[in-house]
């Protein structure tokens, strides 16, 4: 467990991971307040899920390009509808993770927030398959 945020405490710009690997010097940056948590899972999810929808919707735009009238109309329905997904999503699971962390009094670092993120994109790729028994 940690004490309260350090009272020189200030909240890192948003991506702040921490490389070690780089080899760049930098003190480890770490999430105290639930709305951090959230802030920083929010933007992880909508960058992750716009991301993914844009990828498919390209993919889907160059399959069907003989309709080409239509085919401005996709990217930008998955766009609009990734954006609600992420934002539904990321603010779900960024405030159920800044209340655990608060609650718990735990420190979080800046790599969580991407990770759930990922967790998030990977339900929504897992969900777009049928799910039939052939039982």
């Amino acid at each position: 467990m940690s004490d309260e945020a350090p009272l020189d405490y200030s909240v890192p710009p948003f991506p702040s991971l921490h490389l070690p690997v780089i080899g760049v010097p930098q003190a480890q940056n770490y999430l105290y307040h639930a709305e951090d948590i959230w802030r920083f899972t929010l933007y992880w999810t909508l960058i992750l899920h716009i991301g993914l929808h844009f990828v498919v919707a390209a993919f889907a735009t160059a399959i069907q390009w003989r309709n080409w009238r239509m085919m401005w109309a996709v990217p930008v329905a998955y766009v609009v509808v990734s954006g609600l997904e992420a934002l539904l999503a990321g603010s779900m699971v960024g405030l159920i993770l800044g209340w655990v962390y608060e609650a718990g009094n735990f420190t979080m670092t800046t790599w969580i927030p991407l990770v759930w993120a990922g967790i998030n994109v990977l339900v929504v790729i897992i969900s777009s398959f049928p799910m039939q028994s052939a039982i």
